[in-house]
């Protein structure tokens, strides 16, 4: 059997692989989805990949046939991710604005630091090994001693790691002939400054970089470098992807938020201006695209964390359950859950993660008492949000998914920035956004065809 394209998505413990055809037509198909273990431990995720098209091979009945493909891509979040560390100048302006392209581009980050790099922090540094370093500091010809020093640093350091210079362009030039001295230029990447004004943010060519960085140096996990033949097309982070299609989607059906609750982690992927009102009043500057990673809210690997937010005692009355119960679940190594009692127990911890993460993500008011009052916004504004997309495994499988969505308005406070309750409930139902997301860099038009049928769009706005 020939399709058109395949795509894997290489997560840190289960590999799923999606196939499409007729990209070129009016009507893409997605033909099929199968999943496997990944096999990091095995030593080699490749063994997962190939599990993963078996299965999916059998749920296609087509077992007994040779599978080709014209394109294979493939997003990665194995081994850890990608891990980066964040070094600028000062906290809430180019530090900010670093993390914001960093965790937008897919990234999970390790390490934050603002000013000059100390010896403590490049002992971090040294154990956190990670993937990609990210320098900022000073505001266009502003600033230049912190960003000097901080590559003066790293660049004699014994890390052999990628790093991206996205600070001050008046030190550019000097930066390179640091990394040169050292005989590291080829580490060095250089791109706009991420905070070039005050107030204004330039972060989407930091993301690019990272991501075509990224690329080129996924073969951490062992059997990457495997993969990474297999694929003829692009290798972003899966965070990455998911962003990408929530970029493509936003520009198609209008303001959006999705939301990705996973077992170790949730996920918020916002893209909107926000409205006039709010911006009028906002302390900082937001970017249209943002994400935001919760590490301590996901519904399997961080269970637990969710259940004590919770309350035990509250668990017992809402959902009818003894102690011993919810202590079974919460202790329980069952990814997926089969019994009722226990997929109302996941629902109620998805339902806790997505109220509890969006509130993080998103911004709200706050009134200061001087001579007058005054009422400033601050952080992400969601109000102008039309659109609330649900995708990852729990919020496209779970029964109560779109009841979970809509307990957001039923949650929102005056003092908050929460989409309101005219937001529409979405939800990738295929469960396949991060593959379409990089199915984009190929075949934009076909993603956006595939993204909407997923979502059941045309049927949500006709009332079919």
């Amino acid at each position: 059997m020939k399709i058109d394209v395949l795509i894997a998505e290489i997560g840190s413990t289960t590999t799923v692989v999606n196939a499409f055809d007729h990209l070129e037509s009016d009507n893409p198909v997605f033909l099929g989805q199968g999943q496997a273990p990944t096999s990091v431990k095995e030593g080699d995720v490749n063994i997962g990949l190939q599990a993963a098209i078996e299965d999916m091979k059998k749920n296609l009945h087509i077992e007994n046939e040779k599978l080709e493909y014209t394109n294979m891509l493939a997003t990665s979040s194995a081994a850890g991710g990608l891990r980066m560390t964040v070094h600028g100048l000062v906290y809430d302006m180019t530090v900010k604005a670093a993390k914001e392209a960093a965790l937008g581009a897919g990234a999970n980050i390790h390490l934050i630091t603002a000013g000059k790099l100390s010896k403590v922090d490049m002992i971090k540094l040294d154990r956190i090994k990670p993937n990609i370093i990210l320098i900022a500091g000073g505001v266009d010809y502003g600033e230049r001693e912190t960003a000097l020093y901080n590559s003066e640093l790293i660049a004699a350091s014994d890390l052999n790691i990628p790093v991206i210079y996205a600070g001050n362009i008046a030190v550019a030039d000097d930066v390179k002939l640091i990394f040169e001295s050292y005989s590291k230029e080829k580490n060095l990447h250089i791109v706009p400054n991420v905070y070039p004004k005050i107030d204004i943010l330039n972060i989407e060519p930091t993301r690019e970089v990272i991501q075509d960085i990224f690329e080129k140096h996924i073969t951490e996990a062992k059997g990457m470098e495997k993969i990474r033949e297999m694929v003829n097309g692009p290798i972003i982070p899966t965070p990455g992807a998911v962003m990408k299609a929530s970029k493509i989607l936003k520009d198609e059906i209008g303001d959006l938020v999705t939301i990705d609750v996973g077992g170790a982690t949730t996920d918020i992927h916002s893209v909107t201006e926000g409205t006039e009102k709010v911006n009028k009043i906002l302390v900082e500057p937001e970017p249209v695209a943002k994400r935001t990673v919760e590490g301590d809210l996901g519904v399997f690997i961080n269970k637990r964390n969710i259940v004590d937010i919770i309350k035990i005692e509250k668990l017992e009355k809402e959902l009818n359950m003894t102690p011993e119960d919810i202590e079974k679940f919460t202790n329980s190594d069952i990814a997926i859950p089969q019994t009722e009692e226990h997929k109302k127990f996941i629902e109620r911890l998805t339902k806790e993660a997505v109220i509890v993460s969006i509130n993080r993500h998103a911004g709200g008011y706050r009134t200061y008492f001087g001579g007058k009052s005054d009422t400033l916004a601050f952080g992400k504004d969601l109000t102008a949000v039309k659109w609330i997309v649900g995708t990852g495994g729990a919020l496209t499988r779970l029964t109560a998914r779109e009841e979970i969505l809509n307990s957001i308005s039923q949650f929102n406070r005056a003092d908050k920035l929460l989409p309101t309750a005219e937001a529409k409930i979405l939800i990738d139902n295929d469960y396949i956004m991060a593959s379409l997301g990089v199915l984009s860099s190929l075949n934009k038009e076909a993603a956006i065809k595939l993204l909407l049928k997923s979502l059941k769009f045309n049927e949500k706005t006709t009332g079919g």
